[in-house]
């Protein structure tokens, strides 16, 4: 790894300063009031029941104290029916806008792929909002990803899950 970043797995005490770049992300994406994200929820579900993966980027060498974070992905394990097999979901990459197109997202796909083949993941997904274009183009043209133009996302809200159970059969 580069002696100007490094990247690690995050820590219980690295929590503060990833919701802040969350909330940095937030911003960039024009979607700040959707964070509901505090300290105490993401300690929960990244360490306590991990059920997600974050890693952390670094300036400075690694082993030296004082590097300020300068970037997350945070990912998670699922699974393919069709190819019988996990898959990796990268939910979200974020590099501060400062340290971009130094090589730090590349760098953190490197580290996904360790993480990826150590599980024996078929595939490596993630979602790109239509209008971030140079992201995009560095899926394309740098990683050589495939965009799932077929596929539509949906999701369904807090409330949305507690409708469900309004189709449920009556007892």
């Amino acid at each position: 790894m580069s002696a100007r970043y490094h990247i690690r797995p995050a820590e219980p005490q690295d929590v503060p300063v990833l919701l802040e770049m969350i909330i940095g992300l937030a911003d960039y994406e024009k979607a700040r009031d959707s964070v509901k994200a505090t300290p105490e929820i993401l300690h929960k579900n990244l360490f306590e029941t991990p059920y997600a993966h974050a890693l952390i980027a670094f300036s400075g060498p690694a082993g030296v104290a004082g590097g300020e974070a300068i970037g997350f992905a945070i990912y998670f394990f699922n699974f393919s029916t069709w190819t019988g097999r996990p898959g990796l979901y990268l939910e979200d990459l974020y590099v501060k806008p400062e340290h971009r197109a130094k090589g730090i997202g590349k760098a953190f796909f490197v580290e996904l792929r360790k993480d990826a083949q150590a599980k024996d993941c078929a595939r490596l997904d993630w979602s790109v909002l239509k209008w971030n274009k140079p992201s995009i183009e560095f899926y394309e043209k740098t990683l050589k990803a495939t965009m799932m133009s077929e596929w539509v996302g949906m999701r369904l809200e807090e409330d949305g899950i507690e409708n469900l159970k309004r189709l449920a059969p009556e007892s």
